[in-house]
């Protein structure tokens, strides 16, 4: 079966030496539409991530592949394909308007440019139509120019071009960081509409592990570049194995006020880890031993099938081969209802 969306090996080394990827691999199936996360703290090669998969940057080793094709190697008829079927939702809302050109021209553009309607009557049906499917009402936002609009608004307006196109993958990088507490749900119940409603597999990438809780299936935690833990996001922030992960899920402020915030210390890095030489999260590791900074732990299965942890703490449970990672996001154990409309 042809993978939807497969990472190999990736590796990712900016000038000057700084290792944003270091060897990450997993992959998506193309017949099992998801919301998954990536999240970690800042530097943690989140963005670059997302970046890569997009084809805007290209890996120093390894390989990214689109339904089975090597994304450094597409023709221009396969990259025009590319464009429309993975599309992106970045984190400024603002910076994807022309500000001298009304909304319309947004959309106008992917008409015109993907040839979606053979005339004005049908593309003007279609942006309607994907402005109506995220919320927005076509005769309050369209004529408009970007600053008319408030920063939820030009969001879901992104999100609604994206759904114009009927793209299969969507890279969201950020997409509620830059708008009100109040606006972010109904920004990701759009995006889980996508999901569900026309099985788009959507790449959620943030550092709020409360947004990807409630938006996601599967989840990755990045530290450094690499892979920390993956699985199922109940299994992942409801029962944390890695210490890393215990520590951003230690630093949510819960709203409980008998439940203490941040009762980890957290240890600020030295500078002194090394790619390639033991985990990359043994300087700050409450737990570490001798071995953590010998050699790189593999990634263990604490709990069976729903996650792995790349830790020594579980060296004496089965690892699964890194290449291997895309299992735990294609076992069909979906979320029954949507948290943010439960909660």
């Amino acid at each position: 079966m042809t993978k939807l969306l497969e990472l190999n090996n990736v590796t990712k080394v900016f000038k000057g030496g700084t290792v944003a990827l270091d060897d990450i691999s997993f992959s998506v199936d193309s017949d099992s539409p998801s919301v998954i996360t990536v999240a970690g703290e800042s530097g943690s090669g989140k963005s670059t991530l997302g970046l890569i998969t997009l084809g805007f940057l290209e890996p120093s080793q390894g390989v990214v592949h689109y339904k089975g094709q090597d994304l450094t190697s597409l023709n221009s008829k396969e990259r025009v394909t590319l464009r429309r079927e993975v599309q992106a939702i970045f984190q400024d809302p603002f910076a994807v308007y022309n500000p001298f050109y009304k909304v319309d021209h947004l959309f106008d553009e992917a008409v015109k440019n993907f040839g979606l309607a053979s005339n004005r009557a049908d593309a003007r049906r279609m942006i309607e139509q994907s402005l109506e499917s995220v919320g927005l009402r076509p005769d309050e936002t369209l004529g408009r120019f970007p600053h008319q609009l408030s920063g939820g608004q030009r969001q879901r307006l992104v999100v609604a071009r994206a759904l114009l196109l009927q793209p299969r993958l969507l890279v969201a990088d950020e997409p509620v960081s830059m708008v009100d507490a109040s606006l972010r749900a109904t920004i990701l119940k759009s995006l889980r509409k996508l999901n569900e409603e026309f099985k788009i597999t959507v790449l959620y990438i943030t550092h709020d592990l409360t947004t990807a809780y409630h938006i996601s299936d599967y989840i990755i935690i990045l530290y450094q570049g690499s892979i920390m833990e993956a699985g199922d996001v109940d299994a992942v922030i409801r029962d944390p194995k890695h210490p890393y992960t215990q520590l951003l899920i230690d630093s949510i402020p819960w709203p409980d006020l008998q439940r203490q915030w941040g009762q980890q210390e957290i240890i600020i890095p030295d500078g002194t880890e090394k790619i390639g030489q033991g985990c990359k999260f043994a300087n700050r590791c409450p737990h570490v031993m001798e071995i953590c900074r010998e050699a790189r732990p593999p990634l263990y299965q604490p709990d069976g099938v729903h996650r792995v942890a790349a830790c020594y703490l579980y060296e004496k449970s089965p690892t699964l081969p890194k290449n291997d990672v895309g299992q735990l996001f294609s076992n069909g154990a979906k979320p029954e209802t949507f948290k943010l409309a439960a909660d």
